[in-house]
């Protein structure tokens, strides 16, 4: 796998007539010996690709569940390059791309260079970094880019046009549209503003848009992927992981993300 993966996969998509389905997941979780299995049963139900999060011991980004899943996974054991390795095992194992979403502390101490060759030569698609604006991600864009690694770029409703402009033309793999703003965790309805950001990107770029954050339901997965190429659902999913060991609403949430679009 690598960054071209996932261009195959919105384009294959888009020709079906329906967006993607990318739930998130925490490495190492409900133990490291089963993360994988939760992977493949993720794929079983029909994900499309995974949004593979590696624990950090200070997510600023994620709310509650993924905070007390991401301590729950270091604490049994998982580690950042672990969870590289589970990465690289889940794009094996299920042949769908896997995306890793971390922090850009651990990139850094490994280096940028360093940190892409390992993602390439473990088979990893795309990468996203939760805490890095697109200004200081352009050198390690620079270094995933010659490794074909795909890069996520994120864009919320305050996000104005010369900035979405010029995320636009960093050329990510996709664009990550935040649909509600605050920290990852369940929200009772779709936002607002959702719509109106969608629309507001599609006016300047026809980068892949993959709406997260805040999508807590079948039924608001499936408003989301009305709008979008793709939808990330996390919380609900990390949630049933961590309660039961199984992510159990999975193939109701592709059902609904693969409807909307036909």
């Amino acid at each position: 796998m690598s960054g071209r993966a996932l261009s195959a996969m919105f384009d294959a998509a888009r020709e079906q007539g329906r967006p993607v389905f990318m739930p998130f997941m925490t490495a190492g979780i409900p133990s490291e010996d089963q993360s994988l299995d939760v992977f493949r049963q993720l794929a079983a139900d029909g994900a499309d690709a995974f949004e593979l999060g590696i624990p950090y011991s200070d997510p600023l980004m994620d709310g509650e569940v993924i905070q007390a899943a991401s301590s729950h996974a270091l604490a049994g054991g998982m580690t950042f390059l672990g969870g590289l390795d589970l990465a690289g095992r889940v794009a094996t194992s299920t042949g769908k791309p896997v995306i890793v979403m971390t922090y850009v502390n651990p990139i850094l101490q490994a280096g940028p260079e360093v940190f892409a060759a390992e993602a390439a030569a473990l088979g990893i698609s795309g990468v996203i970094i939760a805490d890095v604006p697109y200004e200081e991600a352009v050198a390690i864009k620079a270094a995933l880019d010659e490794h074909g690694i795909g890069l996520a770029l994120f864009v919320a409703p305050t996000t104005d046009e010369e900035r979405l402009r010029a995320i636009a033309a960093a050329q990510p793999s996709f664009i990550y549209a935040v649909a509600d703003m605050g920290v990852t965790g369940r929200r009772e309805d779709v936002s607002s503003h959702l719509q109106g950001l969608v629309r507001r990107i599609r006016t300047i770029t026809s980068v892949p848009i993959v709406l997260g954050v805040g999508i807590s339901t079948p039924e608001q997965a499936a408003t989301a992927a009305g709008l979008a190429d793709g939808v990330i659902v996390g919380s609900a999913l990390v949630a049933e992981v961590l309660e039961t060991g199984r992510p159990a609403s999975a193939a109701a949430f592709a059902d609904a993300v693969h409807a909307a679009g036909r």
